[in-house]
């Protein structure tokens, strides 16, 4: 299994701040189209993608008990 977080907008689309996929070798990619298709996630591509609280990009490979997170660009007044 593979924990995703997701952050502000993203989370409350969801309705929770965390799920677990089944995505043992998986792309980052692969895992944003499943979400993106189950969820409506319009945002989802403009979001920072961690794993393991590290910075990654849409080729990484995800393992299981990998935590990935979707950050969605903030702003601020």
């Amino acid at each position: 299994m593979v924990d995703v977080l997701f952050f502000a907008e993203l989370q409350e689309l969801v309705g929770d701040e965390k799920l677990s996929f089944q995505a043992e070798g998986m792309t980052v990619k692969e895992l944003k189209a499943s979400a993106l298709a189950k969820y409506n996630l319009a945002n989802i591509d403009s979001a920072m993608i961690a794993v393991n609280e590290e910075y990654a990009d849409e080729d990484t490979v995800l393992a299981s008990g990998d935590i990935v997170a979707f950050i969605p660009p903030v702003s601020g007044g």
